[in-house]
């Protein structure tokens, strides 16, 4: 029996413009018309026509929109996946007719905590968009890593830096986000006097931060244990033998951020911060764009 040919796609079927979807994404990572305007260069009035045209094309409410910031709607969330996937798939292929072939070899430093959050997503879609660069990825503390990239071990580095850091450290900030006490959720270290604390190395810009705060706050604490990697002080809570400062999104199940426990005092916000090297290769260049695309994705919608 033979088969039916498929049904071909209408030729009247609506097609989706990059600017528009460009907007749409914008609007859906900053949660404000206005800031997203600054991003994609275009008025606000002009951002929000063109959000009515596209939602009068898929005939669906893409935002709600609330006093001070904009939430998507469940087709909203939808969309943006698809758009992030057109996007992509729009880069790659221009870049595939129009960008110079690239090569070579990459050599990016990190810290563990950074490197496990975004490389992943960074090293997959590098690799489709440059096929031909190999990456080599090297992990270590902040100060080894800029200390390698200064005898240009390496091409470029990610580093983590505290509030003091900002405005002297070197390079550009591409992410920012709380540091917070964690703690076992059913465990007792937080109770203990003194307080034992898990650190990392002499160094880390967690570690000046909390023991700053706690000095400030004139709270007796003993360092229980000290890292080098992050993994190290969460087994050091995971086992309830402390509490530690880390990043936000570092905390989770079975550790708890110990919001509602008066006697620990507040931190700073952490800071990624990225340092490209003097002799960084167009290759290299071409990484902190994905770089600094992986750390977009992660700011909170």
């Amino acid at each position: 029996m033979t088969q039916a040919p498929a049904p071909r796609a209408s030729s009247t079927q609506p097609l989706l413009d990059t600017d528009v979807l460009r907007s749409f994404v914008a609007i859906a990572e900053y949660g404000s018309f206005t800031h997203a305007a600054k991003a994609v260069f275009r008025t606000p009035s002009a951002l929000s026509m063109q959000i009515k045209r596209l939602e009068t094309t898929l005939d669906k409410s893409l935002f709600v929109r609330e006093a001070r910031r904009v939430q998507l709607t469940e087709h909203g969330e939808l969309l943006l996946r698809y758009a992030r996937q057109l996007l992509q798939l729009n880069a790659e292929t221009v870049n595939a007719f129009l960008a110079p072939a690239l090569e070579g070899t990459v050599r990016i430093g990190t810290p563990d905590d950074v490197g496990t959050r975004i490389l992943p997503r960074v090293l997959a879609e590098f690799a489709r968009s440059h096929p031909a660069v190999q990456v080599d990825v090297m992990t270590g503390a902040s100060r080894d890593i800029l200390a390698r990239l200064d005898a240009g071990e390496i091409d470029l580095a990610l580093i983590t830096a505290g509030n003091r850091d900002v405005q002297s450290e070197r390079g550009e900030i591409v992410h920012t986000e709380p540091l917070v006490w964690v703690g076992r959720a059913d465990g007792t270290a937080r109770l203990r006097e003194p307080l034992p604390v898990a650190l990392a190395d002499h160094g880390c810009a967690w570690r000046a931060s909390a023991v700053d705060a706690l000095d400030r706050a004139g709270r007796t604490y003993r360092v229980a244990y000290s890292s080098e990697h992050s993994a190290g002080q969460r087994a050091a809570v995971q086992a309830d033998l402390a509490v530690a400062p880390l990043p936000r999104s570092l905390a989770g199940s079975p550790l708890l951020e110990l919001i509602d426990e008066p006697k620990m005092p507040a931190l700073p916000d952490t800071h990624v911060a990225l340092v490209v090297g003097a002799q960084c290769a167009e290759a290299g260049k071409a990484l902190t764009q994905h770089v600094r695309a992986a750390f977009q994705a992660l700011r909170p919608r």
